[in-house]
């Protein structure tokens, strides 16, 4: 098998204008789905694509930082850079004057995502095969040579990482039916924050009828009586058996969280997500002992996995939404789930990927982490911009089986 040697590195500004309504929450209200793209090119026909998600403006800067990051992968050949990546990953992370704009967060680490995520789609092109067999076909220990597991020794070292991967592994085959099933879905396009009523009821019953038996509901209006009134009519819509995420996408303060979180407990919902600021560990604790059993969900907005192990320390989040777009990359996602793992938490991605990469990691996280099977987020309003866009049917995103991370953009060169 020829080699393949990274000869160039591109980062592409990439922007894609929304129909009026669509990706609008209580903060960001006039949002344009984009992306930060880095291209490998190689001594051969195959091109590496990686993505890290914005909302249109900064996306260029972004771009700027892939480009100022990139120099450690130029020359390198794939195979033996996906042997230490881990190791390189954190060279990246820890460049000695852009370290300085993070760390570990903002433009730099979506730019690591956006040249990781890359990386590992070319890995899986050359080796013929979808991310998530490629990361199924490796030993633990490559597994774990992947990662930069800095600043977790207190809850997760190498070796125990190793250890987890092995001990699940007697349990693969029969999680492998996942692969057949289909992993299941919920829609987060059902209601969107500037919906009306009519349309609200439309989307709800619309995602009930495609077989989706979850869907979301953006909230976090200064006024906690819009948010009822709204979250009760889709409950009304769809009944008691489908489950309703409410997102606050960040806006309540903590006591209007608490008493927003006690209203709605009527209407049973799920979980509540992003209920206040996503640096507010000790807040997001707080609400989550006053208003149990309600839960909650962060992630969207959490950088790294540091901040991860701390939400998790703290017993203030039950479910994991780490997005490989916003962590940095694939390796990061994965140390994530190990972490999750470790304290018996589950992954249900933010897909800022529109869940093309997330497709494979759900599948990945069940097989060989041993992750309880929840759902993955759907989002449909980009899927005519991807050149082998997720296949969700009957509520269930079936497994792709192209080369890569199915992360091709049409038209992005």
């Amino acid at each position: 098998m020829r080699s393949t040697v990274i000869t160039a590195v591109h980062a592409r500004d990439v922007r894609f204008p929304l129909k009026p309504g669509e990706g609008v929450d209580a903060i960001h209200t006039n949002p344009q789905y984009a992306y930060a793209v880095t291209l490998l090119a190689t001594n051969t026909s195959l091109r590496g694509t990686g993505l890290a998600f914005t909302l249109g403006a900064g996306t260029e800067l972004v771009c700027d930082a892939i480009r100022m990051l990139a120099q450690p992968l130029e020359g390198r050949e794939i195979e033996e850079l996906m042997a230490d990546f881990g190791r390189l990953t954190r060279q990246i992370a820890d460049h000695p004057q852009m370290r300085w704009l993070g760390p570990h967060k903002g433009v730099v680490h979506l730019a690591l995502a956006s040249l990781t995520n890359a990386c590992f789609d070319l890995w899986a092109k050359t080796r013929g095969v979808p991310l998530w067999k490629l990361l199924l076909d490796l030993t633990p220990e490559a597994i774990v040579a992947l990662l930069d597991l800095s600043y977790l020794e207190d809850v997760l070292i190498p070796s125990e990482a190793i250890n987890m991967l092995y001990r699940e592994m007697t349990h693969r085959k029969e999680r492998a039916a996942i692969l057949t099933q289909g992993y299941p879905g919920y829609d987060t396009s059902v209601g969107w924050f500037h919906y009306d009523d009519r349309q609200l009821i439309e989307n709800a019953r619309r995602a009930a009828d495609a077989g989706f038996s979850a869907m979301k509901l953006k909230v976090g209006s200064p006024n906690p009586a819009h948010d009822i009134r709204r979250a009760l009519l889709v409950r009304e819509t769809v009944g008691r058996d489908v489950r309703i995420m409410l997102d606050a996408n960040q806006q309540w303060t903590l006591p209007m969280a608490l008493h927003a979180c006690q209203e709605l407990a009527s209407m049973q919902p799920y979980w509540i997500e992003e209920p206040t600021h996503p640096d507010d560990v000790i807040g997001h604790q707080t609400l989550a002992r006053s208003i149990a059993p309600i839960r909650l969900a962060v992630g969207e907005h959490l950088p790294n996995r540091v901040v991860f192990k701390n939400y998790m320390q703290a017993n203030a989040v039950h479910f994991i939404q780490a997005d490989c777009t916003r962590v940095g990359g694939v390796s990061e996602f994965i140390t994530v789930s190990l972490l999750a793992r470790r304290f018996n938490l589950p992954v249900a991605p933010h897909v800022g990927d529109m869940g093309q990469i997330h497709q494979h990691l759900t599948l990945f996280n069940r097989i060989a982490l041993g992750h309880e099977t929840v759902f993955l987020e759907y989002i449909p309003h980009l899927r005519d911009r991807f050149r082998y866009p997720a296949q969700v049917e009957d509520g269930v995103y079936r497994t792709p089986q192209e080369p890569g991370s199915s992360a091709d953009l049409i038209d992005c060169t």
